[in-house]
């Protein structure tokens, strides 16, 4: 078993798709250790981001399979297994449990004798849990020598499961701080002082999201504001739900009063942030919520659903936003006309405290988090499965 410096591994880092939050991550990592970033697909198949630009980071797109059914299966298999071969790690970072891709590289390392890192953002409350799958769970989660879990909801996810606390590093989930605090002062400096104060919301059109209740609640607050002027109201994204969206904001009236300018590319994002007084996120379920890293990375107090993976770990309630229940629309409109009513010092010590506590969980964050699963993981050295596992194994990834 290796007991080298961190510093002279060689790691695959394996993510989805090459998205600029994994850019952020990818380069901070690489400061550390010896990096090669594997993506298993060139476009993402949620956003419409534009290809990754990391300069001379080695970075490897495991090639589109042109069979369908069981044979694109297999042809991918072959491929990856092929593309980690040829970069030979001693150590191998996993995103989640429960994808083909995910299935497929940890079958590899464990046959190759390969440590694994598994990185992991889910939480125990994120969808109902049934018995024989946390079954499943729990033998996976055995194959990994060490875990990067995106805060403390994770980690007591993954304890709950089977894995040790000593195994176990936070920090998975960060976005490019440095950036969206940069471009905040410069932006917020060029704007027109009669500028109108406005909710910023940034989410999928997809139904956990919860844009409806949010346009619901954003509509009773607006009844409720009294004599003083109701903020506007941006959504930011798109998806499968936006006629419905744009139909629901026409019945509510509130046409003249929110703004949809569509999905953004992340150069664009900041001017938003810099425009926007608060910003709230909804979500049913969420299994962290990078936008609010980057609305506080921004500078900017905050409303987030108590569903949401970073509202233990991001928000102090009544320091730097708020947090409610979001299938209780009276509790978002009460949160909304809260924010709302602070004077404007208010929000903005509360952005300032927003920045505070961002700042331990960026990419610096996630490159120790790295580093240190690294270690362990070496220590730990690659797992030994049992038939079971094998078995278990092959029969997921034939899925």
């Amino acid at each position: 078993m290796k007991e080298a410096s961190v510093f002279a591994v060689k790691a695959a880092l394996l993510f989805d798709h090459f998205g600029p939050y994994h850019q952020a991550r990818l380069r901070a990592a690489a400061e550390g250790m010896e990096v090669v970033g594997v993506e298993f697909h060139p476009r993402s198949r949620d956003y419409a981001w534009e290809p990754a630009r990391l300069g001379v980071l080695p970075l490897v797109s495991v090639p589109p399979t042109k069979s369908e059914g069981p044979e694109a299966a297999r042809e991918f298999q072959g491929v990856l297994e092929k593309t980690l071969e040829e970069i030979q790690p001693e150590v191998v970072a996993i995103p989640g449990w429960a994808s083909r891709e995910a299935l497929v590289a940890l079958s590899w390392c464990l046959r190759q004798g390969v440590p694994t890192i598994l990185m992991s953002e889910s939480c125990a409350h994120d969808e109902v849990r049934v018995g024989w799958k946390e079954w499943v769970k729990r033998r996976i989660i055995d194959c990994h020598s060490a875990a990067l879990a995106g805060g403390t909801l994770h980690a007591r996810y993954l304890k709950l499961l089977g894995m040790g606390e000593d195994q176990i590093s936070l920090g998975y989930d960060a976005v490019d701080n440095a950036w969206f605090a940069e471009q905040g002062p410069r932006l917020r400096r060029s704007l027109d002082s009669s500028q109108e104060p406005c909710f910023l919301a940034s989410a999928r059109f997809i139904p956990k999201k919860n844009i409806s209740r949010l346009l619901t609640a954003y509509a009773a607050y607006r009844q409720v504001c009294g004599d003083a002027k109701p903020w506007r109201l941006v959504l930011l994204g798109d998806g499968e739900l936006r006629g419905e969206v744009e139909k629901q904001v026409h019945e509510l009236g509130l046409r003249p009063f929110v703004s949809m300018p569509g999905f953004l590319q992340y150069e664009e994002l900041p001017c938003y942030y810099a425009r926007a007084s608060a910003f709230i996120h909804a979500s049913t379920t969420e299994q962290w919520g990078l936008v609010v890293n980057e609305a506080m990375a921004s500078g900017l107090p905050v409303l987030v659903s108590n569903r949401c993976g970073c509202a233990e770990d991001l928000v102090e309630e009544g320091i730097n936003g708020f947090t409610f229940d979001p299938e209780d629309v009276q509790g978002m409109t009460a949160v909304m006309g809260r924010m709302a009513a602070l004077p404007e010092d208010k929000l903005r010590q509360m952005g300032r405290e927003s920045e505070r506590i961002i700042a331990d969980w960026g990419p610096a964050r996630f490159a120790e988090g790295m580093r240190q699963a690294a270690i362990t993981a070496l220590k730990t050295g690659a797992k030994k499965p049992s038939l079971v596992d094998r078995v278990l194994l092959k029969i997921l990834m034939s899925r």
